[in-house]
């Protein structure tokens, strides 16, 4: 057990984005991502924005609302100087995510004479950049995070009495001490019954371990006040060590993220060799001025390559900006006389070492990634990508696919703006009769453009009609029974392998019979579907319509999906 102290920045990602716009950070300032707010001030929050609120609301709630886009590297890279400000109060110190600072309680609480002293000299520390901090002291570091959210400092041994009092919601409510996958745990536990922290203890722990899985027995360790179960530290070899000579000196933020990446991709190419996965990560530089800088990374579940180059660049870049901002500042001072010694705030300068050193990992083995190799950041960066686009756009601009009911395909498929609501149009549940059976094909033609799309060799719209021929080559037509007039041999020249169907829908059968303007607005009153395999082709999906015969006798038939 190492008594730990948590230093907490409230709203921090809006707080860095207001200083990225050089906005006050004391006014409403929310940060968005797919029009819904991420972060917000203090200031926000009381004119009524929260959490998920739609950036229509939000401003309708508080006109003079400050919007900006979520900036995850303006966040980790502005967050170096409070981190430099706490470690100058409190060395050994250990960054949890940006917004979120720790450091064992024993040096701060021996030095400034007890636990409170040590507790406002720091947050005076960080306060002194107006920046608004929150520290908590608990045995371990996990009941540490959650007593910064609530300012409290938790007595030695009142651990699981603090915890018992909680929502059930804090167990996932930081992801500094909780993987993303906890917030379905909690909303389980919820439905359930179980509100509370102190009620999520009293379960045996047997019982927790095999009905809800292993990050849900980390949980029930946490709702005890316990630290996290040692999982399986392994012995680090010191070959796993990565450094890079940088020449010339690294002195360039665009400079450090490309060298980040690859050092990153190097650095956790080693630790597979092993067998490794690093959850604590030192990240040391040494400058052309002779300082040696070094900070370290936890994370709450192993760190990929993604995620590692992500650290590394917030920090080269909030070293890198550190010097060209006290470069800049000891300058004036020079010009204007007003320095004693020219180098006395002279930043570190330019870096021309870099070494990454793994200090915690676990086997690589109780690492879980996607199905097909991914770990969830390109997901995150696609979503960055969409709602850029839809800043600059429009929300419409960026639509995603939400099955819905219907009978035909284009029916079936409902588009939504990205970050919306995937509520469907139709209720895909409900029963539709005559509705094409599975499977389904996987591009459809766009009645909107008549020029069609390109899919594979075959070009499908809405205009597009295709000849149905039999054996002699008369066209095959429907006839009133709902059968096909002859067995089908060729579609638009080429031979056909088999055929399924058709399959009759009457529908709309109260509206007047008038041929319609638009296939999906107003669909004829009968009409039948039928799928084709051709031999040197793809699979179509075919609509014989009855009204569009009586214009083209001779090709009632037209592409209405492609299987691939």
């Amino acid at each position: 057990m190492v008594r730990t102290l948590v230093v907490w920045c409230p709203d921090w990602p809006a707080v860095a984005a207001a200083q990225q716009a050089r906005k006050p950070a004391t006014g409403p300032v929310a940060v968005f991502h797919a029009n819904r707010v991420q972060a917000c001030t203090a200031a926000a929050r009381a004119d009524g924005i929260r959490i998920g609120m739609r950036r229509r609301e939000a401003q309708s709630r508080c006109p003079e609302l400050v919007v900006l886009p979520v900036d995850h590297d303006a966040a980790g890279r502005a967050f170096e100087s409070v981190a430099a400000a706490v470690e100058a109060v409190a060395p050994g110190i250990e960054v949890l995510r940006p917004g979120m600072i720790a450091c064992p309680a024993r040096g701060p609480r021996r030095y400034f004479g007890s636990e409170n002293a040590a507790a406002e000299r720091i947050v005076d520390a960080v306060e002194a950049l107006d920046v608004e901090a929150r520290v908590g002291i608990a045995d371990v570091l996990p009941v540490a995070v959650l007593a910064a959210r609530q300012q409290r400092i938790v007595p030695v041994g009142d651990a699981a009495e603090f915890c018992a009092g909680l929502p059930i919601a804090e167990l996932a409510r930081d992801p500094a001490i909780s993987p993303p996958e906890r917030a379905g745990l909690v909303d389980l536990l919820v439905r359930l019954g179980i509100t509370t922290v102190g009620a999520f203890a009293a379960l045996p722990q047997e019982r927790v371990a095999t009905r809800f899985g292993p990050d849900a027995l980390l949980a029930h360790r946490l709702a005890h006040g316990l630290a996290e179960r040692g999982i399986s530290r392994r012995s680090i070899p010191q070959d796993r060590v990565i450094e890079q000579v940088c020449d010339p000196p690294l002195d360039r933020v665009d400079t450090a993220a490309f060298l980040g990446r690859a050092l990153a991709e190097r650095f956790h190419a080693g630790l597979a060799d092993a067998g490794l996965a690093c959850t604590r990560l030192a990240i040391s530089a040494r400058t052309e001025r002779g300082r040696t800088l070094r900070r370290v990374w936890r994370s709450a579940r192993p760190l990929t390559p993604a995620a590692t180059a992500d650290r590394l660049r917030w920090q080269l870049e909030g070293w890198l900006t550190s010097t060209a901002r006290r470069d800049t500042a000891r300058q004036d001072a020079v010009r204007s006389g007003s320095a004693s010694d020219p180098t006395e705030s002279a930043g570190p300068g330019a870096i021309i070492a870099l070494r990454l050193e793994p200090i915690e990992a676990v086997d690589a083995g109780r690492v879980q990634y996607g199905l097909w190799g991914s770990d969830g950041e390109d997901d995150h960066r696609a979503g960055w990508a969409f709602a850029r686009v839809q800043g600059l756009l429009g929300p419409e601009s960026v639509l995603t696919p939400v099955l819905s009911g219907g009978r035909t395909p284009g029916d079936r498929v409902t588009l939504v703006s990205w970050g919306d609501e995937r509520v469907p149009a139709r209720d895909p549940a409900a029963p539709w009769p005559g509705a094409l059976p599975a499977p389904s094909p996987t591009r459809l033609a766009d009645p909107s453009r008549p020029g069609g799309q390109q899919a594979g060799r075959e070009r499908i719209g809405a205009t597009r009609r295709v000849e149905l021929l039999d054996d002699v080559g008369r066209p095959v037509l429907l006839t009133g029974r709902g059968l096909l007039s002859a067995t089908p041999v060729a579609v638009d020249g080429r031979q056909i392998a088999g055929w399924a169907g058709p399959w009759l829908v009457d529908e709309r059968w109260w509206e007047p019979n008038q041929p319609p303007a638009s296939l999906v607005a107003a669909p004829p009153q009968v009409a039948a579907r039928m799928q084709v395999l051709c031999r040197d082709g793809p699979v179509l999906l075919l609509r014989y319509l009855t009204a569009a015969s009586v214009q083209s006798p001779a090709q009632p038939w037209q592409i209405e999906g492609v299987y691939d």
